[in-house]
């Protein structure tokens, strides 16, 4: 496994747009500074709705072709972060989106809500001793704001690292690897509060931004006290970068820089320093970390597991 880069990162999400949202600078960083940036996704999201009105045919409840649409709006996001390596969880389609909790679409065959998370984590634990990454990003267990794709983005990515570590695991799809660092992606309250008191100065200007209506607090998946943070990620030279992702996923979201808003058009800020919680790894030193890397280079991805309590331990959210 020469021939790959030293720094390697994956992350796991549940649709197209959420990793631009999410994680949009710190791919773009990464990627940039020469890492090895893998995305897996696990849908195509074909249960989004849709915001501009010239594209709501694309609808499920209509032509039921947005799901294609939106692969195609998450290649150009990918080429504007300068991330070549991306793909879907078994292969595009092969997890539909569950919509939200509670809809009728939770039940269908192949939602992925529906999927057995072992057979869905074994797919994952292949690219994962492919690419052999060091680091892992995802969602924490409530999938930041509680949407099924989320939670099952969640529970098949942890359970997928244990996988690809086990040897006792199938010995096809190659060596055991252990990943390093897992992170879930995580908002502190104050930063959020901030962004949002910014937000409604702008919106007090007419004509400046084409909302009219401001989101909240809790509109915002992964917002934690600021305590739970470990790293932070600054992502400012990558802002354009990562306003470019999102605009290529135009029919999630609106963006007017530096502010955006999904369907739902209340607006929210739009982050480009991004925030994780370290849940299994060690962490150096007491401050936050400003890299996720951090106290890895020069090793070979396998050390630096021990004497860290894992996050998900602390919270008993081991699923």
């Amino acid at each position: 496994m020469s021939d790959l880069p030293a720094r390697r990162l994956l992350l796991v999400h549940a649709h197209p747009d959420d990793e631009s949202i999410n994680n949009g600078a710190t791919m773009a960083r990464y990627a940039a500074e020469g890492a090895q940036v893998t995305l897996v996704t696990c849908t195509l999201g074909e249960e989004g709705e849709v915001v501009p009105p010239h594209l709501a045919h694309l609808a499920p409840d209509r032509d039921n072709a947005l799901g294609p649409y939106r692969e195609g709006e998450l290649a150009e996001a990918m080429k504007q972060l300068g991330v070549g390596d991306h793909r879907f969880l078994g292969g595009p389609g092969r997890f539909r989106d569950s919509g939200m909790m509670g809809v009728e679409q939770n039940d269908r065959e192949d939602a992925f809500w529906a999927a057995d998370v072992d057979e869905a984590a074994a797919l994952l634990a292949e690219v994962i001793r492919e690419v052999r990454p060091q680091v892992l990003v995802t969602y924490d267990p409530n999938g930041g704001y509680g949407h099924p794709d989320h939670i099952q983005a969640h529970r098949v990515a942890m359970r997928a690292a244990d996988l690809a570590a086990d040897p006792g695991f199938r010995t096809d799809p190659g060596e055991p690897w252990e990943i390093t660092k897992v992170y879930w992606n995580r908002v502190p309250r104050s930063v959020v509060i901030e962004g949002f008191a910014r937000l409604r100065e702008t919106l007090a200007e007419p004509g400046r931004l084409p909302f009219t209506k401001v989101a909240s607090v809790i509109d915002v998946p992964g917002v934690v006290d600021d305590w739970i943070v470990t790293t932070e990620i600054d992502g400012t030279a990558f802002a354009a970068a990562k306003t470019a992702a999102m605009r290529a996923h135009a029919t999630q979201i609106a963006v007017a820089e530096p502010f955006f808003a999904l369907s739902n058009e209340l607006a929210q800020p739009l982050f480009t320093t991004e925030y994780y919680e370290l849940v299994r790894g060690r962490r150096e030193g007491g401050g936050r970390e400003t890299d996720l890397f951090d106290g890895l280079d020069g090793l070979d991805g396998l050390e630096g597991v021990e004497g860290n309590v894992s996050a998900e331990q602390q919270n008993g959210a081991a699923l």
